[in-house]
């Protein structure tokens, strides 16, 4: 059985750091490259940062129904392809989605047993120096960030989790764990319990 894993956060809150060490120290999951309309920025690359398409290409996809979640974020589109939820599936493996609110809700209604976690920073100014440290971002594209973020962390009752990203290691335990547990809840199934109920039976 696979267990979806939603992670969301305002941009800037260190949630890509923290899914790239989910990814690296727990094993059995499979990270779900979004498709997007958007430039590739940096050191990006095509497949493993984002699937970069044209907003052509996106649309005809919307139109076929392909997308398990799609949303319009700063003017460009962005997704989650239903065939990953399917490989993930195949591989026994659990999957992990790093998509914003729209994204999540839509999700959610899709697979209502999906597990919600909103990572969030200590503070809209540690937000606003994490976005400029980063030095991607022009000035009224970080104040827009910063409006939407106002936005985004009203939301954060629909998840089942709330991560407060102060400090990274301790985070990434946090993180790590809540996966952990959620799987020991998910596996304790009757045909486990059965054979130790049975030893108890006269």
């Amino acid at each position: 059985m696979t267990t979806v894993f939603i992670i969301s956060a305002p941009s800037g809150s260190g949630k890509s750091t923290l899914v790239a060490r989910l990814l690296a120290s727990v094993p059995g999951l499979m990270f779900s490259v979004s498709y997007t309309t958007r430039p590739l920025r940096g050191q990006e690359k095509d497949g493993e940062s984002y699937h970069f398409v044209t907003r052509e290409d996106f649309e005809a996809m919307i139109a076929r129904g392909e997308f398990l979640e799609w949303a319009q974020v700063f003017g460009n589109y962005y997704g989650t392809h239903q065939g990953i939820l399917e490989a993930a599936r195949a591989a026994g493996r659990d999957l992990v989605l790093d998509i914003d609110v729209q994204g999540a809700r839509q999700l959610k209604d899709r697979v209502p047993e999906a597990v919600t976690i909103f990572v969030l920073a200590p503070s809209r100014k540690i937000l606003e120096d994490r976005l400029r440290a980063r030095g991607e971002d022009r000035e009224d594209v970080i104040e827009r960030r910063l409006r939407e973020a106002a936005v985004e962390i009203q939301k954060y009752k629909d998840y089942d989790y709330v991560l407060i990203n102060r400090e990274l290691a301790e985070s990434d335990a946090v993180l790590s764990a809540i996966v952990r547990a959620e799987r020991i809840r998910r596996d304790r199934i009757e045909d486990q319990l059965e054979p130790i109920l049975e030893t108890f039976r006269t």
